[in-house]
């Protein structure tokens, strides 16, 4: 394989799409000499990917676009000698070959890898830094949700996406789904007239407690490139899922999820490029045990166009999981399950040429292949993710410093407050760094 016509074949294609100005309509014929590639053209060249984090989501997505014909999967990267074993088996049976590679280390994978596009399915702790790194590789990044641990982080891959012209795809995939988009599109074109209030609910609490003691590290795991900028930490049985219980690695359910349903919220709202401009929440916390991110919570958040939004587990709210846009002339509810309304005339509404029409999308996956070959925004791009879960980051600090804050969502800081302010990002640990950490 030339992996040196890869790069190469990538910088065109980001070329062609700056000299047109927008879109280049699919399917196309591209000169086999423009290419660098004998006898090949666009279509039938395959967008050459890696995964960067092969667990269970990691490897769920690699199937995902193996099964697109325009996929080459060649790489997998995990900590877990298991996780990337496995990931190699799947790569090679797919192709019916054995040259898959496989890598401990991401920086090994981004050095001797020459890709067009990278998966990323990593705990919260390393979207920052690797995602970064993958970006200033100019590989195109389908990168799960959240975006970052910490809005100062989530700042910096936004920037370091734009900056190098990163095709970005969000692991936020209801917005490829029929009833969430129709949801957003009938708010949006005021069907429910006026909205003055959104609920967002998300899961109930955490598993319980479990008895964690310090315990030898498996053979085949990497535990301290687990942690990575995370504090040092004793192995204790929780890596690959029960992470997201422990403040260091996630928020628990509201940072998992608020990527999805806030995001859902802002999009009906077309309030997903801006935040909240004053926010309070309660939590209740573990007051014993491993697990610490907060088992109850809520969280009102109030916008400047005087929107009022709502975030707690599901068993606070009348309508439970999912998003309820509350107007003067009615609601509209959506989750995974379905899409209901206070009247269901209000569903039947067709919405007019002359009306808003939100971005459509069916399939999240290749929405971002297509993107890559046109070097359009994707349904879901990094700053609208930033967004998304900005939301559910400034509930957390609301929460932890037990008091109404004010918030400036286009300077993203806390007026006058610097306490808050710390709590905007995390230190990390050495020698792990991003820029200004």
């Amino acid at each position: 394989m030339d992996h040196s016509n890869k790069v190469n074949r990538r910088k065109f294609f980001r070329q062609l799409a700056g000299a047109t100005g927008a879109a280049i309509a699919l399917p196309y014929i591209i000169p086999a000499s423009a290419l660098g590639k004998e006898g090949a053209t666009a279509p039938s060249d395959r967008i050459v990917m890696g995964v960067i984090g092969a667990g269970s989501m990691g490897t769920g997505d690699m199937r995902t676009f193996m099964g697109k014909p325009e996929v080459q999967m060649v790489a997998a990267c995990d900590v877990d000698k298991s996780h990337r074993e496995k990931a190699k088996s799947i790569i090679d049976a797919n192709y019916e070959k054995s040259d898959a590679r496989i890598y401990n280390d991401y920086r090994e994978f981004l050095t001797n890898e020459k890709l067009d596009a990278v998966i990323l399915a990593l705990p919260d702790q390393w979207h920052g830094i690797i995602y970064i790194a993958c970006a200033n590789a100019g590989l195109d990044i389908y990168g799960q949700k959240p975006l970052a641990r910490t809005i100062w982080e989530g700042q910096q891959i936004v920037d370091a996406v734009q900056k190098n012209n990163i095709v970005w795809q969000t692991g936020s995939w209801q917005r490829s789904v029929a009833q969430f988009h129709h949801a957003a599109e009938l708010v949006i074109n005021n069907r429910i007239g006026k909205v003055t209030h959104v609920e967002v609910g998300l899961p109930n609490g955490t598993p319980s407690q479990v008895h964690n003691p310090v315990q030898p590290v498996p053979e085949g795991l990497d535990w301290d490139m687990w942690l990575g900028p995370a504090p040092a930490s004793p192995y204790r049985g929780v890596c690959h899922w029960n992470w997201r219980w422990i403040l260091d690695y996630s928020g628990g359910q509201l940072t998992d999820w608020a990527g999805h349903h806030i995001d859902i919220a802002h999009w009906g709202l077309g309030l997903d490029r801006t935040g909240p401009v004053e926010i309070e929440g309660k939590g209740v916390y573990p007051r014993e045990g491993l697990y610490d991110v907060p088992v109850e919570y809520f969280i009102t958040s109030r916008y400047a166009t005087g929107v009022e939004m709502t975030i707690a587990n599901a068993r606070r709210l009348e309508h439970g999981m999912g998003v309820c846009w509350y107007g003067d002339k009615g609601w509209i509810h959506v989750n995974r399950s379905g899409i209901w309304a206070s009247d269901d005339k209000i569903l039947a509404e067709k919405i007019g040429d002359d009306e808003t029409k939100l971005y459509y999308s069916r399939d999240h996956a290749q929405n971002f292949l297509d993107c890559i070959r046109t070097r359009k925004e994707t349904i879901t791009p990094v700053d609208i993710a930033h967004r998304s879960i900005s939301g559910g980051l400034l509930g957390e600090i609301a929460m932890l410093t037990g008091r109404k804050l004010k918030w400036d969502p286009d300077k993203q800081i806390f007026p006058d407050d610097p306490l808050a302010n710390r709590l905007l990002r995390r230190p990390f640990r050495s020698p792990w760094k991003l820029k200004g950490n």
